[in-house]
């Protein structure tokens, strides 16, 4: 992190950062932080692991159905977040991508938690090593404690935040098909920090 800072004092990405095509904005956000102020706690994990959803042809995205009441804050102003509910357990953090009324989104798949790790663990006590905590979309919106009541929420402020941090070379991000979908599966919107032990899956 610039000048090796805490997380909580670098800067909070700006919302012009996040009105770019999606697929830039995705591979942008990897080595980006998330904080998550909760119960008087910073919880804060570096993003290692990321999935376009494009608008238009995309049938694995959301929006791919049109504006309804679900999918309405991926039409809105970019840097928000969107976040759904999946298998009737996990919760999954998307950010707002594109200029506000032509859709796109970034679902986070993996964190490297870097603050506010034991009470991730309180949050995740079935995580028995530290690379397990947050190696997941469920695990990580679980760990920070994201929840429906965080649909639509400004990450530019407030108390769940993405901030600044240097950027991933190009040479260290690997590009793969998403996982988990069956439909558009086959186009190469997934991107992780090579050999980065806190993916998904490598």
């Amino acid at each position: 992190m610039r000048a090796n800072l805490p997380v909580v004092l670098t800067a909070r990405v700006p919302r012009r950062f996040y009105a770019r095509p999606t697929v830039e904005v995705a591979r942008d956000l990897l080595g980006k932080i998330i904080v998550r102020r909760i119960d008087g706690v910073d919880l804060a994990g570096r993003i290692v692991e990321v999935e376009a959803y494009l608008g238009g042809e995309d049938q694995a995205a959301h929006s791919y159905a049109g504006l309804t009441d679900r999918t309405r804050v991926i039409y809105g102003p970019p840097g928000h977040a969107y976040v759904y509910f999946i298998y009737g357990m996990y919760y999954c953090l998307n950010v707002v991508a594109e200029p506000q009324g032509k859709p796109g989104a970034v679902l986070v798949r993996a964190l490297e938690p870097v603050a506010g790790i034991e009470a991730m663990r309180e949050r995740r006590p079935r995580a028995k090593r530290l690379r397990d905590l947050a190696s997941g979309p469920g695990k990580l919106t679980r760990a920070l404690g994201v929840t429906l009541a965080d649909y639509g929420a400004d990450l530019t402020r407030g108390d769940l935040t993405v901030r600044d941090a240097p950027a991933v070379a190009p040479a260290d991000i690997v590009v793969s098909p998403r996982i988990g979908i069956t439909k558009s599966a086959d186009l190469p919107l997934r991107f992780h920090i090579r050999d980065n032990e806190h993916v998904s899956r490598r």
